[in-house]
């Protein structure tokens, strides 16, 4: 029975993951501080909250297993992922896998807050690292696409080089090269997967992290007009959330060493924010109201990923394609009702 850690749990793709890793039998601890998880996302699952990590030693895994923790009781433990009482538990040789979710991952906060954004996002993140050597056997690191920073190849492969627009940006790109650093002087198998705008159940539309498509349905639902940037022909690699689960769980049971690699993960293709807006209007007629607003500077006009390595090297495929995800998430908001 492998165990995991969840940081950022209890956020959109923390909780999707969580959810999932439960399904197939995993014992899974979440640890999640709260700036933007929400627990009702795990709602539907059995769940224990922490105040903080200093309570974990009573709710020690293994003694758990041996004393029959019921398989699908999720530890949620409400702290910071680099806490010293955290850190510690990892040393103790807890789990075997980290699915490291956990950062600050608004590019506009990272430009007005570069400082704190860096704390925890690297300093926060090394420290994670650190913890986990020799103490876990394989950790997957939640990267982005915007390490690139507007590609001119498209599709855009990972031998592209990267050039980071953001602080954010640098961040991740910052922590993936110090996961190669981490596989040759530590020995720490890290799996770095370069995610393409991920939308779908459990992401709310009100919130800063949130892609177009749940900041207009959000607007749909609450009678409010969706902005449209530009011109609206700028495209995206819309990823699905089950894509970016599923990705996860396939680099977790990868045991060939990859040693700090990364991979993109995405569905390699891409769709316009008129074509999506188009959609959505021939489906909700009058409720959509659009409210054009001026190009974003240094927004990227389009990306799209190229995921044969991802394919080759450990088995990725993509689960739901953009329209059928697209489906999947109105319902969720309920549009239809």
């Amino acid at each position: 029975m492998r165990r995991a850690l969840v940081t950022g749990g209890c956020g959109f793709i923390g909780s999707n993951l969580v959810r999932k890793l439960v399904e197939e039998g995993w014992i899974v601890d979440v640890v999640d501080d709260m700036s933007s998880g929400r627990l009702d996302l795990l709602s539907g699952l059995t769940f224990k909250t922490l105040p903080n990590s200093s309570f974990i030693a009573p709710f020690n895994l293994s003694d758990l297993i041996k004393k029959g923790r019921p398989k699908k009781l999720v530890l949620v433990i409400q702290d910071d992922f680099a806490s010293d009482y955290m850190l510690d538990y990892i040393k103790s040789k807890a789990y075997d896998v980290i699915f490291h979710q956990a950062a600050i991952p608004r590019v506009s906060y990272s430009v007005e807050n570069p400082g704190v954004t860096t704390d925890v996002n690297i300093s926060g993140t090394v420290k994670l690292f650190e913890a986990a050597c020799e103490n876990v056997s394989k950790l997957i690191f939640a990267s982005s696409s915007s390490v690139y920073g507007g590609a001119d190849k498209l599709p855009t492969s990972e031998s592209e080089p990267k050039n980071p627009k953001s602080p954010y940006a640098w961040q991740k790109s910052a922590i993936e090269d110090y996961a190669k650093l981490c596989g040759d002087l530590y020995g720490l198998d890290i799996i770095c997967l370069r995610y393409f705008n991920v939308f779908g159940p459990g992401q709310y539309g009100d919130s800063p992290y949130s892609t177009a498509v749940s900041a207009w349905c959000h607007a749909i639902k609450n009678g409010k007009e969706c902005r449209s940037d530009g011109d609206g022909e700028q495209t995206r690699d819309m990823c699905y959330i089950d894509n970016v689960v599923h990705a996860n769980i396939r680099a977790a049971n990868y045991f060939e060493v990859v040693k700090g690699q990364s991979f993109n993960i995405a569905c390699s293709d891409r769709v316009s924010n008129n074509e999506i807006l188009s959609w959505l209007k021939n489906r909700y007629g009058d409720k959509v109201r659009v409210q054009n607003a001026a190009e974003r500077p240094g927004d990227v006009k389009h990306t799209q990923a190229d995921i044969s390595k991802a394919k080759t090297q450990f088995g990725y495929e993509v689960q739901v394609r953009f329209w059928e995800g697209l489906e999947r998430t109105v319902k969720w908001w309920g549009l239809d009702e």
